[in-house]
Formats: C-alpha cells, structure tokens, sequence
C-alpha cells in the first residue's frame, strides 16, 4: 500500500513521522513524506532515499489581521492544491499528519479522496492547528494519556511517540564519547534546544559558564545555527571543554555520551529522553502554543524524571547550581535516570503504524 506522511516544520513533528514510515517501509509499503520548506526539514531528510520527499509551503496563522487572513488562506489554498495533485499520481491509501497546520491540507485532501486520515498529537495538551485536525480525522493517535481530555471520546488511541530507528543502535559510551573527541570518565552535559536550538537556553547557558569553569565537566551543545560561534567563543573563554556544533544527525552518541541534558520540552525530545533514561533539566519554551511544553515537563517533574526551570526564571547563577547540586550525587542522578526510563514509550512507531493498517484492510 501507499501511505502519505505530512511531518513538516519542526523536529518534533518530522522525526516521528520519519518514524512511522520507516516501520511502514519495513512492512513492504510506499511512502511519501511532505515536509516544508524549511532549511532544517532538508538538513534532517538528507539522504532518507527510501522515502518519496515532497516539499510543500508551511502554513501558520501568525496573527488576526486581515491582511495575514487572506495570505494565509491564499498560501494554504496553494498547498493544498499541490498536495491533491501529489496525491492524484501517488493514491495514497492513507493519510496520516504528524501535528500542526502542515497536516491540515493533506489531512483535507486524503479525506476528499475518502481514504483514512489520521493525526498524531505528541504533546500532553494540543494546540488550535491538532484542536481542528481531530475533527476531520478518522482517528487521533496520541503520545500523553493526558491530551486525550481534550479531544473527542472514542476516536482517540494512546501510541506514544514514535522514535527513530537510528535512535534504537546499540552504542557504547567510551565510542559515543570519542565521537565528540571527550574523554571518558569526565562528567558530560548535553544542551540541546530543539532542531532549530534555543536562544534562551543558549543565553541561560553563558551565564552559567563561569561558575562551571573549573569544574569537573564537558559539554556537547547543539546551539542551532545562529549562535554557533557565539558559544564556541564562550566555552573557549571558560576553559571548559565543549563540542559546540548547530545541529548534529547522530543524535544517539549524543544521547549515550552524556550522564545529564538541559534541554526543552518538546514531546519529540523528551521522548527520546526517556529511551535513554536521560535525566534533565527542562527550560520549556515559553511561547510555544498552549504553553504545550510546560505540560510536558511537569509530566516528567512529577515523576521525578527531571527539574524544570521557567526561562523567565532562569539565571545562570539558578541553571549552574541546579545542575552542579544533580551533578554532585551520583545516586540521585541514578534514580532520576530509572523514573525517566519508566515514562519512554514502547514499540511506538509500531504502534501508530498498526493502528493505520487496521483501518486499510
């Protein structure tokens, strides 16, 4: 069969949707993937050849005006003409969105051709884009039992949220650690802020850095592409030892190299998180939709899996101590390692991608 996979934007949607196609692959079936535009959507599907790839326009309501009304309504008339062309050669059998309103026209299109839509909503409450999409849809596939309140009884399905398959390779720490050219032994942070980094978090970290130079420490920080060289200059000026690169595809020696992350709360990256009982510290982004990644982490802050900060809150005097008082007791590191291990979900990819199929026979 053929499946359409729209999982543009952001990481958070395009990973696990990169996910669900790679177990659907696995099966014997055809996918395509629609991503945007955006430059991370390219840099995060290079080389994926054994999906088909389309690139169509993002669309976001960015404000009431009427004159960013009728842009928007313009741009998403345009996509959602080039994704029924893309589906009148493809004929997808179903048509499943990742979240947010790049789902919206191919989620639209898949039911004008009465085919089985789907939605996936990862975050523990769902913003206005998944609010819309769960009514058009044959079936909203959840990744927090909590979202499930804020949708239709009976047309959801908890799955958790997909993890790539790249993320499931066995690696050992000592060569996870030699990939960022670390020394083994050391206690190693990993900061992290998205697919796109976080100027807050990077902000928050610079202030830090003083009170960690001198301190038993090294760092793999992935700033997003505009700080890059702003933080490579910060941590050589601290002495303290850094690999510092924008974005990094060989996310699992990230993740097995360090004993700690600061990180947001995005349900993609708290996912992954949790498949490696990471424990954190969580800096939600402030303005994201809903406040979805507060939710998020106060799901893992209840279950002792990590501390959350508020960004308004942070400080680099609050971020160093936090992190330094975790650092100092090996045990409690332990332990929060166990609680975040509890919380990852299982055979999530296999999941949506059965519960697709069921609705296809």
């Amino acid at each position: 069969m053929k499946f359409a996979i729209a999982a543009g934007g952001t990481g958070g949607h395009l990973f696990p949707g990169v996910a669900v196609g790679e177990v659907l692959r696995a099966h014997g079936h055809e996918v395509m993937l629609i991503i945007s535009e955006k430059e991370i959507d390219a840099l995060a599907t290079e080389g994926r050849s054994e999906f088909r790839i389309e690139r169509v326009p993002g669309v976001g309501l960015q404000s009431k005006s009427p004159l960013a009304l009728i842009r928007f309504i313009a741009k998403f008339h345009s996509g959602l003409q080039q994704v029924r062309a893309l589906y009148r050669e493809f004929q997808p059998n179903a048509v499943i969105g990742m979240g947010g309103f790049t789902s919206t026209g191919p989620i639209l299109a898949g039911r004008s051709r009465r085919v089985p839509t789907f939605v996936h909503e990862s975050n523990a409450i769902p913003g206005k884009a998944n609010r819309l999409n769960a009514r058009l849809v044959t079936r909203v596939l959840l990744g927090f039992e909590e979202c499930a309140a804020y949708f239709p009884s009976g047309k959801c399905e908890v799955t958790g949220t997909p993890v790539r398959t790249s993320l499931t390779k066995p690696i050992d720490k000592p060569r996870a650690l030699a990939a960022f050219g670390l020394t083994p032994g050391t206690p190693t942070l990993l900061i992290m802020g998205g697919s796109q980094g976080a100027r807050g978090i990077n902000q928050a970290v610079t202030d830090a850095l003083p009170k960690l130079a001198g301190k038993r420490l090294q760092v793999i920080h992935l700033t997003g592409k505009q700080d890059e060289g702003l933080m490579r200059t910060r941590y050589e000026t601290a002495a303290v030892p850094a690999f510092v690169s924008p974005f990094y595809h060989q996310m699992e020696e990230a993740y097995r190299a360090a004993d700690i992350a600061i990180a947001r709360s995005g349900a993609a990256s708290l996912t992954e998180l949790s498949h490696f009982g990471l424990p954190s510290i969580l800096i939600p982004y402030p303005h994201a939709a809903e406040d979805h990644q507060t939710f998020n982490a106060k799901i893992f802050e209840r279950a002792g899996a990590a501390a959350l900060i508020n960004e308004r809150e942070v400080t680099g005097e609050t971020l160093a101590s936090k992190l330094l008082w975790l650092l100092a007791d090996p045990a409690r590191l332990s332990e929060m390692s166990s609680r975040c291990a509890s919380l990852a979900p299982h055979q999530a990819a296999e999941r949506v991608a059965d519960t697709v199929l069921k609705f296809c026979v």
